[in-house]
């Protein structure tokens, strides 16, 4: 039986395959606007990580939570029936059946749609979906109950991908929401290392300061089980980043 809490550590490593590496939450457009200033306003890198806690994170960790509110709390009643279709088959014969697939059932489209709605950007909408097809191909072959609730090798937002994760592992809203939010604040901070002439001691300390900042995340989105309470703050330049960095020839990271 796994522990939640090395799952937890798992899913927070920026080794795990999942892309990770590949993503920069943003910093990069943001650098190439004027962020950093050239080396000389580096401090604008936990600033602007602070900004993305207060906003994007926020939709995502909260998004999160209420994905892993979804996975019925009794994982071994077996398949969820509502997640379980063959075609124009009945769910209860599909069930029965040796063919039958998973797609995504109707309270997960649901969320998806909602986290959609607060996500206007396509270029952020797409890179989360393509992160959240990486953690399903790893949930298939480290945790495999993940596919009890989504479809195999499925493009679904990441932040439902890791609530669904998170719920089969064991891991409480707090855990989940805290891994969102640090994720997402760690990215920025390797991201700067490639991007700006940052000492990498005083890029730790920028993460650091944001430990307050996470915290406060977590006991705001924690405890939310309603889809219509999910926060909708934007951040309207990192949409516009967004999608200029998508037609950008030449990047060092994809979004």
């Amino acid at each position: 039986m796994s522990s939640p809490e090395v799952v937890a550590l798992m899913l927070a490593d920026g080794r795990l395959p999942t892309g990770g590496h590949t993503q920069s939450a943003g910093l990069e457009p943001a650098v190439r606007a004027g962020l950093g200033a050239d080396g000389k306003q580096l401090a604008d890198v936990g600033e602007y990580a602070r900004d993305r806690l207060r906003t994007v994170t926020r939709i995502e960790a909260a998004v999160a939570v209420l994905a892993r509110h979804h996975v019925p709390r009794t994982l071994e009643a077996g398949p969820d029936l509502e997640a379980i279709t063959n075609g124009p088959t009945e769910v209860a014969q599909a069930v029965a059946g040796e063919e039958a697939a998973v797609v995504m059932a109707r309270r997960f489209a649901q969320l998806e749609s909602a986290w959609a709605a607060r996500t206007p950007s396509r270029a952020l909408r797409t890179a989360s979906r393509r992160q959240g097809r990486a953690y399903l191909r790893l949930a298939e072959r480290v945790w495999p109950e993940t596919l009890r609730y989504l479809p195999r090798d499925g493009e679904i937002a990441r932040p439902i991908v890791i609530g669904v994760i998170g719920a089969v592992t064991g891991l409480s809203a707090e855990q989940v929401a805290r891994l969102v939010a640090y994720d997402d604040a760690q990215t920025v901070v390797a991201a700067s290392l490639k991007l700006l002439p940052v000492d990498p001691a005083g890029a730790v300390t920028w993460l650091a300061a944001l430990h307050d900042d996470i915290e406060r995340l977590v006991n705001d989105v924690a405890p939310l089980t309603d889809i219509e309470k999910i926060p909708a703050g934007g951040a309207p330049l990192i949409d516009q980043f967004a999608e200029q960095h998508a037609i950008e020839r030449m990047r060092l990271f994809h979004a």
